[in-house]
Order: structure tokens, then C-alpha cells, then sequence
């Protein structure tokens, strides 16, 4: 017994920011001192290390929940099925809903609640839970979703993944110029053959890595230092990341049984392009195999990074026929793979 994916649905929210939108933004380091770099300097550099030229906002009138609601509504009418027949809604995010405007986060009731009673849902025995694992909190929810079906606790989960990021950036630090707001969903469903969930892995690294990504306080010395937003060592995640996710991803896939020339896919969370196309290089370097062509989709460049929708969202994209250079068909085997604060990495295997 295992999970299979019988629904997919993603929000990707119209209000699109180029980064043009930065141009006028006062940059500053940790210090509070201006960056040498003009803000043209500083947008080509970003755009050339991670491949983004623009990013998706969230309207002013939307929270997270409204982002997952929207995902979930999709990913359910594309199952054809009566959302009272759900088990479990796992919503991954990790700064709950933060109204436009505002610095405070709300998460009461949880945002999986707040979907269950919105889709209307009477069933009091389908569970609404959050999951708060960083970016890889979405493969955390299917990780879970899928042991619960496995273990006969559920025949049906929703598994959201949503955030607001915008929400939540220091606008004097430069890597805000990275994150993006969207969401995903997917309906898994128990089955008992080879397709589905064949494997998966997951690690927490805290004992040197756990403030790799933080909540701290504006580069702006002049701001209220008790409001805090997010923030990263990009050159120690950029470090973690080349040395353990490749790896992970190796175990996972050697756990599935398939080879390493089995791959169709490899679906990884959006962050960086750069630092992604270097994990997968490694990746096969592990098994001294040449990188296949066409083996990561990326839509970093148009979408930027929104955490844990990155990938429910590309998923989405794939099966619906939005990019015309990749396609997932019946049999094809697929490897999702994320990282992100905690620091936590997870992957499993899927053959669809």
C-alpha cells in the first residue's frame, strides 16, 4: 500500500514584480551601511546567480490561507472527488496569515482549518493540521499524508503548500529581492501497485546549521528592532546544500530500487538556480553518470522562490501542459528533492 497523486492544483498570484521594482529600494548590509553597488549592479548580480527576472506578489486583499484555498479548490475539482471523502488537510507554510500591511502573523485557527471551513467541509474527522519544516515542509506533508494511508489511518489527504513571502522581507536587505508568493496542492489517494510513492527520506541538520535561515531584525538601524523578518547566510546554505542534499537524494533514490538511469525527472524546490543545477550536477556525480538533458524543469526565472509552493506549483504546471518543454507520462519515475531553515532536507521517489 502506498499514495498516489490522483489531483494537482496551483495559485500563482497575476501581480507580477520585475526587478525593476527594486530600483528605487535603499540597500544596506548587516551593518546599516549602503552597499557600494548601485541597485542595477546589485539586481544583475542577483539575477545572474539565481536566475530570477521577476517574481508573483500576492494582491493586497490575500492572505496564505486564500493562496491554499485557491490551490486546493483546483487540485480537488482535478480529482473529481467529493472533498467530504478527505482524511487529512496538511497545510505547509511557515509565517501563517499576514495581512497586507501588517507585521503580525496569524495562525489561529490553523490555516488547514481555516481551508477545511471554507471548502465547507462537515465531515469532523477529516483532520486540518499545519506543518511548519521550512521550504521543504510540502514533502514533509505528503511524507506524513502518505504514512497515514499506508498505515490504513487514511484512504484520502489534501496536501497544501502556500506563503506570502513578500509579507515578510526586510526591504533594506538585498535577498529580499528573491522571495515570491504561490501556492500548490495535490490530492493523494491509497493504491496498492507499483506506481505512487516508492520511497522518501527526511533529516533535520541542527546542531551547527539551525540559524542558517532566521527571523531578525531590519538592516535598518533606524527600525523598530523588536519587528523581525526573515533572514539567510546564503554562502553557508549554499555550502550545506552542495554537501548534503545531493546525498540525501541518493539515498532516497537508492531506497526506491530504481536507477539512477530510471530518472524522468528530478522536481527540486525553486531557491536558486544556480545553486539547484549544482545539486543535481553533484547529484550524478555520485553515481559518475553525465547529467542528462532536460532533466530539471525551472521556473525560478518568472516565479521566483515561494518556499514551499515551488514545487506542488511546478508539479501543477507539468501535468496541466504548461511547459512545453517538459512532460510527465504514465510510468515515468520522478525524484522531488527540497531544502530549507532548520535546516531540513527531504526527498522521496514517485513513479506516476
Amino acid at each position: 500500500m502506498t499514495s498516489k497523486i490522483i489531483g494537482v492544483g496551483n495559485y500563482i498570484p497575476s501581480e507580477t514584480i520585475t526587478n525593476l521594482f527594486f530600483d528605487k529600494h535603499v540597500f544596506l548590509n548587516e551593518e546599516g551601511i549602503l552597499l557600494k553597488d548601485d541597485n542595477e549592479a546589485i539586481t544583475r548580480k542577483l539575477q545572474k546567480i539565481t536566475g530570477i527576472v521577476e517574481r508573483r506578489y500576492a494582491h493586497s486583499d490575500q492572505v496564505t490561507s486564500d493562496l491554499g484555498l485557491i490551490a486546493a479548490q483546483k487540485a480537488i475539482e482535478n480529482a473529481g472527488i467529493d472533498p467530504e471523502t478527505l482524511d487529512y488537510i496538511i497545510f505547509a507554510h511557515n509565517f501563517g496569515d499576514v495581512k497586507f500591511g501588517t507585521i503580525q502573523s496569524d495562525t489561529v485557527p490553523s490555516l488547514a482549518s481555516r481551508v477545511k471551513h471554507l471548502l465547507k467541509i462537515k465531515n469532523n474527522f477529516c483532520v486540518a493540521y499545519d506543518v511548519l519544516f521550512g521550504c521543504p515542509g510540502w514533502i514533509e506533508g505528503v511524507i506524513q499524508a502518505n504514512a497515514f494511508i499506508k498505515s490504513g489511518m487514511a484512504k484520502r489527504c489534501l496536501v497544501i503548500g502556500a506563503e506570502t513571502l513578500s509579507r515578510v522581507v526586510d526591504i533594506h536587505d538585498r535577498d529580499s529581492m528573491i522571495y515570491a508568493d504561490g501556492a500548490g496542492a495535490v490530492v493523494l489517494e491509497a493504491i496498492d501497485d507499483e506506481s505512487g510513492i516508492r520511497s522518501h527520506l527526511s533529516a533535520s541538520f541542527t546542531l551547527t546549521e539551525k540559524d542558517y535561515l532566521y527571523f531578525g531584525k531590519s538592516y535598518n538601524n533606524d527600525s523598530c528592532p523588536s519587528v523581525k523578518y526573515i533572514k539567510m547566510d546564503g554562502r553557508k546554505i549554499y555550502e550545506f546544500a552542495l554537501k548534503n542534499v545531493p546525498e540525501a537524494m541518493k539515498q532516497c533514490l537508492d531506497k526506491s530500487g530504481y536507477s539512477i538511469n530510471s530518472l524522468d525527472k528530478i522536481l527540486i524546490h525553486q531557491a536558486n538556480e544556480k545553486m539547484d543545477e549544482a545539486i543535481v550536477e553533484r547529484f550524478y556525480q555520485l553515481y559518475n553518470v553525465p547529467l542528462p538533458l532536460n532533466i530539471m524543469p525551472m521556473v525560478i526565472d518568472k516565479l521566483g522562490n515561494s518556499s514551499v509552493a515551488t514545487i506542488p506549483s511546478l508539479l501543477a504546471m507539468i501535468l496541466k501542459g504548461e511547459l512545453k518543454e517538459h512532460q510527465i507520462q504514465k510510468g515515468d519515475v520522478v525524484l522531488f528533492a527540497s531544502v530549507g531553515a532548520g535546516m531540513n532536507i527531504n526527498a522521496f521517489v514517485y513513479k506516476f
